[in-house]
């Protein structure tokens, strides 16, 4: 068993960051930029130092992978390394769209154990910790139940790379638009997750994550009963960058999907694409 501390900390170090979060939402921010279209705030490094010195005054010992304060990935070996996205979905944020999150998983020995994911414009908070169930707000929550794609509203995101990978990606976008009952795309890899694990959606996919973008959110939709791996149908690995996330009888149907649409991709090249 955990011990408490740890989600109580996550928790707090969440309600925090959202905290912040709301002080500079729609107000005068200064953007910066990590790439091209991947944007960086104030309120994105405000929040993760203030989650930073929160776990450091608790766990000195314990290391921290964050999105906006790390220099890449971080040192493999460590048996306590907590993963931080201070902001995901920074560029609805920096526009003033009301769909943000801050999500913080904690690995021990190499596997996620809790993940906390917060909205603060809804004030919802989802919990998890490895098997003992998940929450929204202290309230058990499940999967949902929908079994066939022409039933389900399912969810993806694009990665800041899509303009060089936008074949496949528009390929498995255009397969999924064909058989789901509807497909939203809304800019947070840890809140869609949340809402895959609450039933909002039935099933979500996306590729070229980082660990802080699914750690917290794939162990919350495990804990509701849901199905989780990577797109290839493999083991799911944080690291690996990539997830399908459904309830179990949905899950497999959407991987057919995914695979039919990767063949269909045009292989030729042209500017800003490359052949997969």
């Amino acid at each position: 068993m955990l011990d408490p501390l740890y989600l109580a900390t996550a928790a707090e170090a969440a309600l925090l960051a959202g905290r912040i979060h709301l002080r500079h939402f729609r107000q005068p921010l200064a953007i910066g930029r990590k790439g091209r279209i991947d944007l960086v705030t104030a309120a994105d490094l405000e929040a993760e130092r203030a989650i930073r010195a929160l776990i450091a005054a608790r766990f000195p010992d314990h290391e921290v992978l964050g999105e906006e304060l790390t220099s890449g990935l971080a040192a493999p070996g460590a048996r306590f390394r907590w993963i931080v996205d201070p902001l995901d979905g920074t560029t609805n944020f920096a526009h003033g769209l009301a769909f943000f999150s801050v999500s913080i998983a904690l690995e021990i020995d190499g596997r996620v154990e809790l993940g906390v994911v917060y909205t603060p414009v809804a004030r919802e908070l989802f919990t998890a910790e490895r098997g003992a169930g998940a929450r929204l707000n202290g309230v058990p929550i499940r999967v949902s139940t929908v079994d066939a794609l022409v039933d389900a509203v399912v969810c993806t995101g694009f990665p800041y790379t899509v303009r060089e990978e936008r074949r496949r990606q528009v390929a498995v976008f255009a397969e999924f638009l064909e058989e789901a009952q509807a497909v939203r795309r809304l800019g947070s890899a840890a809140l869609d997750l949340c809402y895959v694990a609450c039933g909002r959606f039935d099933g979500y996919w996306e590729e070229r994550l980082n660990a802080w973008d699914l750690a917290a959110g794939a162990l919350i939709v495990e804990e509701a009963g849901g199905r989780v791996s990577g797109m290839d149908g493999g083991p799911f690995d944080a690291y690996a960058g990539h997830i399908v996330a459904a309830s179990a009888p949905l899950h497999p149907r959407m991987l057919e999907i995914i695979a039919r649409g990767r063949a269909s991709a045009p292989q030729l090249t042209s500017e800003g694409d490359t052949p997969r």
